[in-house]
């Protein structure tokens, strides 16, 4: 049986640096923070009063008031960024095979914000306040896959993978096997995320995973800086629409990069820290790369996972150590959650989508705010530390790890 190669087609992303792909690259190769105090709430009790939330957004930009009172952040962030990467695969709906298109889309949280507000006016008011009835659809994590689906009419596989902060590249994976299976020849896949609210800000501030440099918040995440003291909170969302080579050749659309490998794993370790010595990571990235059939020498640049944390960091450096034995003479590696912030289950989809844009354009964008790397991290690695690299990027990797210890990396290469 002849094997199916797998291609990405389109792109759509709405990000704490940009609302469309165009803009977002162009400010993640400037290097430009997204971090900003938050304006959602009232921070003064909290140990972190920043995130990176989105700019200019509306959501009556988008959907009508009666469509906009029934969809939470999430779903609402799904559904624009669908729209672009749509748009941008030029795809005439009456000339495809509905029965083969599908959508997988992830989110860690799903509807966080619509089940806190929820329940913070119930018991406010003692407990008599009636409950929205579209409070379970706007909740449910899967709700933003069915919306996608309904929209376009797209009746093949259709569900939400949610691995944490793993979950988006975990759903392009799937994407990927799904077309290579010959179970379905084009899938929406991607990730949307909205946890800038009270209980996620204090809860992570409860497990101190967030930064607090309140007083120097554009640049407070550093990943791999010696001085780094933990993530910054994004949200938004990222699509890409995956397709089998030939359905897109046939189809006359742009191709932007061709997916060869995915990799899942377990560290099998603990709840929420990363393996000390990365054996998860590790694990992922050589699955995808064995799938690729590629070497790790034949990488020439990774999207690092790096959220700024104390252990996760040096974990995936420990990790990239082992896979190219010390020896780090053509990969680039860089961080562009110093610019987003963390999106949690978007995280994997944004990344991709920057890893699909450094294919296309040969620009490796930079990590920010790092000035001296940390002591466990070897010299000889490039971290792209302070502004953007040009250099020919034909293959590329991307990394998402997600609390549970689930790991993902995904391998893409030029057309």
């Amino acid at each position: 049986m002849k094997q199916r190669r797998v291609v990405v087609t389109g792109l759509g992303a709405l990000t704490p640096i940009g609302n469309t792909v165009e803009t977002f690259w162009k400010n993640l190769v400037k290097g430009v923070s997204g971090a900003n105090k938050i304006t959602r709430f009232d921070c003064c009790n909290f140990k972190t009063d920043f995130a990176c939330e989105l700019k200019d957004y509306d959501v009556f930009d988008h959907f009508d008031r009666k469509e906009g009172r029934k969809l939470d952040r999430y779903s609402q962030y799904a559904l624009v960024s669908t729209k672009e990467a749509v748009q941008n695969a030029q795809i005439s709906f009456d000339q495809l095979d509905k029965d083969r298109c599908g959508v997988i889309w992830s989110s860690g949280i799903g509807g966080f914000e619509t089940f806190e507000t929820q329940l913070e006016d119930f018991f406010k008011n003692d407990k008599t306040s009636k409950f929205n009835p579209f409070f379970i659809p706007k909740i449910l994590a899967d709700s933003a896959a069915g919306l996608i689906s309904i929209k376009y009419g797209f009746r093949g596989v259709n569900y939400c993978p949610v691995s944490a902060c793993a979950s988006s590249t975990t759903a392009l994976i799937e994407a990927f096997n799904y077309i290579k299976w010959d179970k379905a020849d084009l899938v929406i896949a991607g990730g949307s995320e909205a946890p800038i609210t009270q209980a996620s800000i204090a809860g992570f501030n409860a497990m101190k995973a967030l930064s607090t440099q309140n007083d120097n918040y554009q640049n407070a995440s550093r990943p791999f800086d010696k001085d780094r003291d933990g993530f910054v909170a994004g949200e938004g969302g990222a699509a890409l629409v995956v397709e089998e080579m030939e359905h897109a050749v046939n189809r006359g659309t742009h191709i932007y990069a061709e997916i060869v490998g995915g990799g899942l794993s377990a560290d099998a370790y603990h709840i929420t820290g990363t393996h000390p010595e990365g054996l998860g990571a590790l694990l992922s990235m050589k699955h995808a790369l064995n799938e690729a059939n590629l070497k790790p020498e034949g990488i020439d640049y990774i999207n690092a996972h790096a959220t700024s944390t104390g252990l996760g960091d040096i974990s995936e450096v420990k990790a990239f150590n082992t896979l190219f034995n010390g020896k780090f003479d053509n990969v680039h590696i860089s961080a562009t959650k110093s610019m987003t912030g963390h999106l949690l289950g978007a995280a994997g989809a944004i990344e991709a989508v920057a890893l699909v844009k450094s294919i296309e354009t040969n620009e490796v964008p930079p990590t920010i705010n790092s000035i001296e790397k940390d002591e466990q991290i070897p010299e000889d690695i490039d971290l792209t530390f302070g502004t953007s690299v040009s250099k020919t990027i034909n293959v590329g990797l991307s990394n998402t790890f997600g609390f549970g210890g689930h790991n993902a990396s995904i391998v893409m290469k030029k057309p």
